[in-house]
């Protein structure tokens, strides 16, 4: 009798430790992945503070990219896991992006001002080169459209700056990786624009079409101004002073061109 009761209770106890019983025979044709954004940063703090961060405090991310010698990458969060990177955020009518994207820390110093002004860091293209493989695989998985990765900057542009002016986006275009514009349009639109250069009103129409957050005032106030300096950042960094000028009205009207 003991030992009936000693088998039902152990029986019972699996049961309960394994949930109830489903059946997975059936897969549903209509899904995908709650994935829908990759999200990249720059930590501005060297590699054992940028660990100590995002593994002990309130800010974290799924994957760290060291820096020099190693260049190691780290996962911190499981991709099916919310990590907390994003903050306010919002992309393309979207927001609260941490529920629906994947971020990518990397160690940089951002920039140190210097008497002759502020000086970026550069990336060292031994990370970059680790970065590259690291967002196809990711991408690949989740089927993240180029236009869906992005910097900290594009989904947060009145408080963000990250991965900066320093950071090579053409790098990750020219392997497939992000939207880009081609060069030879942008040239054409150039000339056309230095005739007449549209007014606030059109740079912030094209701005809201290409993603961002920004607020059709007609007025070139600073909240229109940070999101110009950070979309030049990305797609012009030898000049991003916020000017509303005809080669920004350039790169922006092909970007948002069908």
């Amino acid at each position: 009798m003991k030992k009936l009761l000693l088998m039902f209770l152990v029986a019972l106890l699996s049961a309960c430790a394994s949930g109830p019983g489903i059946d997975s025979t059936f897969t549903a044709v209509s899904q995908d992945s709650r994935v829908r954004y990759l999200v990249l940063h720059y930590t501005v703090l060297d590699s054992v503070a940028s660990l100590r961060v995002l593994t002990q405090q309130a800010v974290s991310s799924h994957y760290l990219i060291d820096g020099a010698p190693d260049f190691k990458i780290y996962r911190l969060v499981n991709e099916d896991r919310r990590a907390y990177h994003a903050g306010l955020s919002s992309w393309k009518g979207n927001t609260s992006l941490n529920a629906s994207s994947i971020g990518i820390e990397i160690v940089n110093l951002a920039f140190r001002e210097t008497e002759q002004g502020r000086v970026w860091m550069p990336f060292p293209q031994e990370q970059i080169d680790r970065l590259i493989p690291l967002i196809k695989d990711i991408v690949k998985r989740h089927d993240i459209a180029p236009d869906r990765v992005l910097a900290h900057s594009d989904i947060a542009p009145q408080r963000k700056q990250d991965p900066g002016p320093m950071f090579p986006w053409k790098q990750l275009a020219d392997a497939g990786l992000v939207s880009w514009p081609d060069e030879k349009l942008v040239a054409q639109r150039q000339n056309e624009f230095e005739r007449r250069l549209p007014g606030v009103a059109w740079f912030q129409e094209k701005l809201a079409e290409h993603g961002f957050a920004i607020a059709q005032t007609g007025e070139l106030d600073e909240a229109t101004r940070n999101v110009v300096v950070v979309f030049q950042m990305k797609y012009r960094p030898a000049k991003f002073d916020g000017t509303l000028d005809a080669q920004t009205a350039a790169i922006l009207d092909v970007l948002t061109s069908p």
